[in-house]
């Protein structure tokens, strides 16, 4: 018996994650980078980046997006 590993990739980690908020009223960048930084804890996108593949995926599924996370650059969150 082999045990078969497969490499999870950040994009694959926000696809999921918007995956499994698919029922939800919407979907909070905060917590998802929260969720991808604790499953992928040598992950090295920035916040941003990380932003970007989130709002992404959540266009494709359909899922509304909450921009809460913080920003340097001193953005208000919002809904799109």
């Amino acid at each position: 018996m082999t045990n078969t590993f497969h490499t999870v990739t950040v994009e694959r980690a926000a696809e999921a994650y918007v995956l499994s908020r698919g029922k939800a009223r919407f979907l909070s960048v905060a917590q998802a980078i929260r969720a991808i930084r604790t499953l992928m804890p040598r992950c090295k996108a920035t916040d941003r980046e990380l932003e970007e593949l989130l709002a992404a995926a959540s266009i494709v599924h359909g899922v509304p997006v909450a921009f809460d996370a913080r920003t340097a650059d001193g953005r208000e969150p919002g809904l799109h």
